[in-house]
């Protein structure tokens, strides 16, 4: 199968199920997504082994990716972040990135590898946020103990709560119980003098 007529049989999947709304209640066929990115994977392979460039990834594969992390940003741990966007392109920038890596022997279900791959990149979009915003907050409250220094005023607080919740989150470590040490050798047998 050439590229054009490899192009050209995916888009027409495109109109056929997306555009034309002939889909069912789900927003990704699970068996065309297997289809379709099993047909890739294929070609990837075969570009590999033909030393050509690798093929495009098809625009249905796509759309389905960006359909998958559109909808996952609308549940309701989500929802209301402010940088949803930013978690919407880290997912589908995470999932083009290891598309090569679903192995169709382990899994006939792309849309959870994918579904997965995002959520996680979703998680790793709010750690980041939240470490900048910790970091803005730091600053602005070094920024009022400076001003207190240089300027003798009398009392600095920051009144935002939830930024001085922030920090203090952000700042205190979590409790570790020490390991116990385990006992190898003779060790085991002799028993501590201590107890």
């Amino acid at each position: 199968m050439t590229l054009n007529t490899y192009s050209i049989k995916h888009m027409r999947l495109i109109y056929e199920r997306v555009l034309d709304n002939q889909m069912s209640n789900h927003y990704v066929d699970n068996k065309t997504f297997f289809k379709v990115l099993k047909q890739y994977l294929e070609d990837v392979k075969l570009a590999e082994e033909q030393e050509r460039p690798e093929p495009r990834v098809p625009d249905y594969i796509g759309i389905c990716i960006m359909e998958i992390a559109r909808k996952l940003s609308n549940k309701s741990n989500f929802v209301n972040y402010t940088y949803k966007e930013e978690m919407i392109s880290d997912g589908i920038e995470n999932a083009i990135m290891v598309v090569k890596n679903f192995n169709p022997e382990k899994s006939s279900n792309p849309f959870a590898y994918f579904t997965q791959i995002i959520y996680y990149a979703f998680l790793r979009r709010i750690q980041k946020e939240k470490k900048h915003s910790y970091i803005k907050h730091k600053s602005l409250e070094s920024f009022y103990f400076e001003n207190l220094l240089s300027y003798g005023q009398a009392e600095v607080t920051i009144d935002d709560e939830k930024a001085r919740d922030l920090v203090e989150k952000f700042e205190k470590k979590p409790e570790t119980k020490p390991k116990p040490v385990k006992k190898i050798g003779i060790e085991r047998f002799i028993e501590d003098e201590e107890q």
